[in-house]
């Protein structure tokens, strides 16, 4: 298989599966010909676009009556962070099992990320595992959850402990319906696209973000802005999703050039999972971008101390700490100062609300530590990130 970002009719070969493009949520049924058995899983948030889905489906493969999806084929979920979990994905391969769902069938998966990491995760198992696409509807999940393999399920008040990596068929991008999220959930995925283009900054696609993004929030009517800037965002997408593609093609089981794409993560995620225990259930009332934005200006600060630092105040012990090494920004400003600065611009937090003592334990928990030990990604400049290995305690005390 190849991984093709198939746009007005051209398309570009990067990784192992494809990721589509269209004007409308139905045209995705054109792309589902050629599978013996479809069965549709969904946010209960969607249910009118699933079922338009469904219908264009049967419309467009009259010839395959015996393998519609029907109303037994369409699963519908109430997804949540709480949600997000094995029971759920359990209840996705016993409704699968219930169905008569071979090895062969494909499920599809339309809703955000929550959605797609799960139904993801259950067709991984589920016979030892069947195909899978994904239909994301938001903001967050077009620009990062959807694209690169990564399922799975939160544990213990742990964000994405349980999972496995795994390529979807196909990923179907609509910019349509990002009219229709609340303008939280848009500013969810705002965060993953300003993330990847500090990642990588060709065509000074951050700045460019920056300045729509910013439009927007500073709009009185801000889902008539998003209309407004439909185009631009579709663009800015893209980009970035063939940033995100040519990394994961490197390294699609994250063992090198990959961990870039955490940039953030690992104090988001502790963000998430402390205040998930502070408020005693899995819904952390701070939603994962906006742990992401915090994340990253965490990770700016400790990128000054890293590269640039006060020798009583050093994250390194290396011979090189401040030979001309600086995290950069530009002249006169440090980059966390930047970035908290265009953050507040696009209508992004900037500040953790926990102190950074309490986020220790949770980041020892995360996925990507070792024996106390983890892969931070730190900002050199926009557009140059590093991978460093870090003690936990030294990151968080800022």
């Amino acid at each position: 298989m190849i991984f093709c970002y198939i746009r007005d009719g051209g398309n570009l070969v990067v990784m192992k599966c494809k990721i589509y493009s269209g004007q409308k949520i139905t045209d995705v049924a054109g792309y589902l010909k050629g599978y013996p058995a479809v069965f549709v899983v969904a946010d209960r948030q969607v249910k009118f676009n699933a079922e338009q889905v469904v219908k264009a489906y049967e419309a467009q493969n009259p010839d395959n009556l015996g393998t519609l999806p029907h109303p037994s084929n369409l699963l519908l979920l109430d997804v949540s962070e709480e949600n997000k979990s094995m029971s759920t994905v359990l209840e996705i391969c016993k409704w699968l099992m219930d169905n008569d769902a071979g090895r062969n069938a494909l499920l599809l998966a339309i809703g955000g990320g929550i959605t797609t990491d799960m139904a993801g995760f259950a067709a991984s198992i589920y016979k030892r595992g069947i195909r899978f696409a994904y239909v994301p509807t938001t903001f967050l999940s077009q620009v990062d959850a959807a694209i690169g393999g990564k399922t799975g399920v939160n544990f213990q008040n742990y964000k994405n402990i349980l999972g496995v990596i795994r390529q979807p068929e196909f990923t179907y991008i609509c910019p349509e319906v990002l009219g229709t999220l609340p303008y939280r959930d848009f500013l969810s995925g705002a965060a993953e696209l300003l993330k990847t283009f500090i990642i990588d900054n060709a065509g000074n696609n951050y700045e460019k973000a920056v300045e729509v993004l910013s439009e927007i929030h500073e709009s009185i009517d801000r889902k008539q802005a998003i209309a407004l800037h439909l185009a631009e965002i579709e663009e800015l997408a893209a980009a970035s999703a063939r940033i995100k593609a040519r990394i994961v093609e490197r390294d699609e089981f994250e063992c090198g050039e990959r961990r870039k794409l955490n940039l953030g993560h690992t104090f988001a995620h502790a963000i998430e999972s402390v205040s998930m225990s502070r408020h005693n259930c899995a819904e952390s009332g701070i939603s994962h971008g906006e742990a992401v934005a915090m994340g990253m200006i965490m990770a700016a600060k400790a990128s000054e101390r890293y590269y640039n630092p006060a020798p009583e105040n050093s994250l390194r012990s290396d011979d090189i700490a401040g030979q001309n090494d600086t995290a950069t920004s530009e002249e006169g400003e440090s980059l966390s100062s930047r970035l908290a600065r265009d953050f507040s611009r696009c209508g992004l937090p900037t500040e953790c609300p926990f102190p950074p003592e309490s986020l220790s334990g949770a980041m020892k928990k995360d996925k990507k530590a070792e024996n106390g030990i983890v892969h931070f990604v730190l900002i050199r400049a926009i557009g140059d990130v590093r991978i460093v290995d870090l003690p936990v305690e030294s990151a968080v005390n800022l």
